[in-house]
């Protein structure tokens, strides 16, 4: 989605291009880094946003994000996006890293409605809204995009806020329920069905 560290890291790139074959699709920019990385240029896909590629029977799209990017000393140099996936059956989107931003009813008139969506649900502070959605803002921008199933992301990992490691999963399940969204937080590697119902399994609280 960007090349801040917390979302692009270095061990795990090379890893995923020694592991498998596929190729790397970026916003604008990102390919530098991953470049130096000793990814083979041929593999590596820049996008601008409402870019589109193809991937075997897999449509990406860049679409926009309300976020900011930046390594080291440089800043805003790089793209940050948001990204839809559409299949023959399916159609996914990955929302990245991002403040809420009206873009999530353009990306649903024009890509959606979405099986399932990745929002981002944590790391947030009443200070960030152009930066980081809180979980009430990531319901909405479910609802904005057409999705079905919310799968939340960007929680749980890098302390980079200052609320209890819990709560955005807490405060997303009552405003999804709220909303009538359905929502399921799968374990760290575990697979989600957007076909299937979510199964609520709380195994977050210890």
């Amino acid at each position: 989605s960007h090349d801040h560290y917390d979302h692009l890291d270095m061990d795990t790139v090379v890893t995923l291009a020694q592991t498998q074959r596929a190729s790397f699709f970026v916003p604008l920019g990102v390919g530098a880094p991953l470049r130096a990385w000793g990814i083979p240029r041929q593999r590596v896909v820049e996008l601008d946003w409402n870019e589109c590629a193809r991937l075997a029977r897999l449509r990406l799209v860049c679409t926009p994000a309300r976020h900011f990017s930046g390594r080291f000393l440089g800043r805003n140099t790089t793209l940050w996006a948001s990204w839809t996936l559409i299949g023959p059956n399916h159609r996914a989107y990955f929302a990245g890293d991002t403040g809420y931003t009206r873009s999530f009813a353009d990306v649903g008139a024009e890509h959606g409605p979405f099986d399932v969506t990745l929002m981002p649900v944590g790391a947030y502070n009443p200070a960030w809204p152009d930066i980081h959605m809180n979980p009430e803002e990531a319901v909405q921008a479910h609802r904005d995009v057409g999705g079905r199933l919310l799968v939340p992301i960007h929680w749980g990992t890098f302390r980079l806020a200052s609320h209890p490691w819990a709560e955005p999963i807490e405060r997303l399940l009552v405003a999804a329920q709220t909303s009538g969204v359905e929502v399921v937080v799968p374990r760290p590697g575990e697979r989600v069905d957007p076909t299937g119902r979510a199964e609520f399994d709380p195994w977050w609280r210890f």
